[in-house]
């Protein structure tokens, strides 16, 4: 790894899969500094070795984004560590099996609102100091399903989760973070395969190359 005043760091939250995985190997694979959150041990072993083989450095951290304590100390590691940080991507999504609202399951419900939106509300304020001490940028991925049929749970929550990313983004403007918000192109995850059994995969978009498209931005 390079000198940590010239490395580039990323905190990416929900890492291990689908296009979380893709941001972070595409960062780590830049030069990038990884700072991988996600529950799945294996998974995250996975991405550091995809990074590791294209030459970039990861930290790996095996974390649920609704434990507030411990992204509360892994946001104190990070700036006492590098003292800043240059890039949030949230990634994180609870997506809840589809479901008439009249059939909504409470608990199913209730893990939509702490992964997508609490989660959310509790990592700005802890991450935006360290984003505004290096001119950062916090990236959030919209979907928007809110109004769909059957999309209750995800499309709620969701639309939540980008209304406060939103507002961040308009208080944001003139002191920082800059934050922005992408819409990805269909991908072939396995969220979406859930969503929709039988699509037709071969026409949706490769998730590493929306991940290298919407990096551009930065």
């Amino acid at each position: 790894m390079n000198d940590a005043s010239q490395t580039r760091l990323a905190l990416v939250t929900g890492a291990s899969r689908g296009l979380g995985f893709a941001v972070a190997s595409a960062l780590g694979a830049a030069g990038w500094h990884v700072i991988a959150v996600a529950r799945t041990t294996g998974a995250l072993e996975e991405l550091d070795d995809r990074i590791q083989a294209a030459g970039g450095s990861t930290t790996l951290a095996p974390l649920d984004v609704t434990d507030d304590g411990a992204m509360a100390h892994l946001a104190r590691s990070i700036a006492d560590r590098w003292g800043r940080l240059d890039l949030w991507a949230h990634a994180a999504i609870h997506a809840a099996p589809l479901s008439p609202a009249g059939h909504l399951d409470p608990k199913d419900f209730d893990k939509s609102v702490a992964c997508n939106l609490r989660a959310t509300a509790a990592l700005i304020p802890m991450l935006e100091p360290l984003l505004r001490a290096s001119e950062g940028t916090a990236l959030f991925f919209d979907d928007p399903r809110g109004g769909e049929k059957f999309f209750g749970a995800y499309g709620a929550t969701k639309a939540a989760q980008i209304a406060l990313a939103r507002t961040w983004q308009a208080e944001s403007e003139k002191i920082g973070p800059r934050v922005l918000i992408e819409s990805p192109a269909p991908m072939a995850t396995a969220t979406r395969a859930r969503f929709f059994p039988g699509e037709d995969r071969a026409a949706l978009a490769d998730i590493h190359a929306e991940a290298a498209r919407m990096l551009a931005a930065l």
